[in-house]
């Protein structure tokens, strides 16, 4: 009988002791930059890329031989600058993205996500004509575009 108990007791100690598992509801999602091409005619007007072709420095394609009209890259958390190399019909053009990252803690079953502030762009205009703004205060979501390009 007194082992019963023991097995018992350790048995109800054992299951309170249990946590249940965090499950992170929340998007605790690292915000991609969002690229929208326009016309720079028209600058109202969206305008698909073809045969688009994008790449960072030292990298794998990203996107290759598409024809879109918005795309979203990551930026390198690890370092305050990424170059991106965006390719149309033979010209190649050089966008380049300077920021500060930031870690921000989500919550514990999520963990942190970066945030990128103080963003600054600058390209080598081959073939984008323009593009705004020049800088951002902050990357902070992915609820639309943060850079509109004219080509």
């Amino acid at each position: 009988m007194r082992k019963i108990f023991v097995f018992l007791c350790l048995t109800i100690i054992i299951i309170s002791s249990c946590e249940k598992d965090d499950f992170c509801t929340k998007n605790p999602v690292t915000p991609n930059l969002i690229l929208r091409f326009y016309d720079t005619d028209n600058r109202e007007t969206l305008k698909d890329v073809s045969t688009f072709y994008v790449w960072a420095e030292g990298k794998d394609t990203i996107f290759e031989n598409v024809s879109t009209d918005s795309i979203y890259i990551p930026l390198n958390s690890l370092t305050a600058e990424t170059i991106y190399n965006l390719s149309t019909e033979n010209n190649v053009n050089q966008f380049t993205i300077k920021y500060t990252p930031e870690e921000e803690y989500v919550s514990r079953s999520c963990g942190f996500k970066v945030i990128f502030n103080e963003v600054s762009f600058s390209s080598d205009n081959t073939w984008v004509t323009d593009f705004t703004p020049e800088t951002l205060t902050t990357i902070d979501n992915q609820n639309e575009a943060h850079v509109k390009i004219f080509h």
